[in-house]
């Protein structure tokens, strides 16, 4: 399928997915969520935690928004394999590099729906000991939330619906997309 950046609706297997964020507002957003952090951090070195593979595109974006010093790293963790709905099950699947003790670690995820991946991290991140951890989120879908998390840096809140885009994945298509398609209903 050769996938047109602009379109209103795109098919995808038979369903149709509609623009639910263009990409104008996303990067309007990731710069402000960029400068909120910088600010949040001034005379600190965070160490940035991607969470692989949907966060990519968007921790790419942010990153490139901070204008104060930080670090980087990545771990990856599954829990959708390529379903729709979460397993209920996480698996590490890529661990830290980084030593993170005493540090000020800042997760970044792609989308946060039920919160089970956000406890997981906590903890998994929690016993490494670090000066502090905050989670900024791409989007969040607050109807799906089954767990008591904090979020402290939210881009959007969205419907609970399967989205597509900007990272967000397919049986593993469709993050090339530059806005975020939402199943149309």
């Amino acid at each position: 399928m050769t996938l047109k950046f602009d379109a209103k609706e795109i098919q995808v297997n038979g369903e149709t997915f509609e623009i639910l964020i263009d990409e104008q507002s996303i990067q309007k957003r990731v710069t402000e969520l960029g400068d909120e952090i910088s600010n949040d951090y001034k005379g600190k070195i965070p160490i940035f935690i991607g969470v692989l593979n949907g966060s990519v595109i968007f921790f790419a974006d942010l990153i490139r928004n901070i204008s104060i010093d930080c670090e980087v790293d990545f771990l990856k963790l599954s829990s959708y394999g390529d379903s729709k709905i979460s397993s209920g099950n996480v698996k590490l699947i890529k661990e830290l590099n980084a030593d993170i003790k005493g540090r000020d670690v800042i997760i970044v995820e792609d989308i946060v729906d039920t919160g089970l991946s956000i406890v997981y991290m906590r903890g998994l991140i929690q016993s490494q000991n670090p000066s502090s951890i905050k989670i900024v989120t791409l989007l969040h879908k607050p109807e799906a939330t089954k767990y008591d998390i904090k979020l402290d840096y939210i881009g959007f809140k969205i419907p609970n619906k399967f989205v597509i885009g900007y990272g967000l994945d397919h049986t593993q298509k469709y993050r090339n997309l530059r806005s975020i398609y939402a199943l149309k209903s």
